[in-house]
């Protein structure tokens, strides 16, 4: 047994490209359009991982998806959680639960995907603004 993939739905392809590649750091590695049953799957993984992918599957026709959260989330390991951390929110990005503990820390997806960032080895000394910053929202 292999593990593939995760997939999940988007509504937006332009924002969720932004946020996953741009922004999360991940790189498209296929692409695959279906006409016929009316979607656009998109695989993307993180340089150097690519057999760990992400499946986003954008269906041409509009539909309102929820949150799910009973989904849980995708969780990807950093070198280091304040620099991505800061990257992060310097793009518009909202740090949900901020890395307090040197460790681990949440964002959100355009389309509310908890996203789990854990800090690499072991946890980064406490260092402020993090140690103290409030959770934002829902992670």
């Amino acid at each position: 047994m292999k593990y593939l993939h995760t997939m999940v739905r988007i509504s937006d392809v332009e924002k969720s490209l932004d946020f996953y590649c741009n922004k999360l750091g991940l790189k498209e590695v296929r692409r695959l359009e279906n006409p016929q049953g009316r979607y656009t799957l998109y695989y993307l993984a993180a340089p150097g991982d690519e057999n760990a992918q992400i499946e986003l599957t954008y269906n041409w026709d509009p539909e309102a998806y929820g949150e799910g959260r009973n989904f849980g989330h995708i969780a990807y390991e950093v070198d280091d959680i304040y620099a991505t951390c800061e990257r992060l929110m310097k793009n518009g990005v909202t740090i949900n639960r901020p890395p307090r503990d040197g460790y681990m820390a949440f964002i959100r997806s355009p389309d509310n995907i908890s996203i789990e960032l854990l800090q690499k080895g072991a946890p980064k000394p406490k260092q402020e603004p993090w140690a103290s910053m409030p959770n934002t929202g829902k992670w």
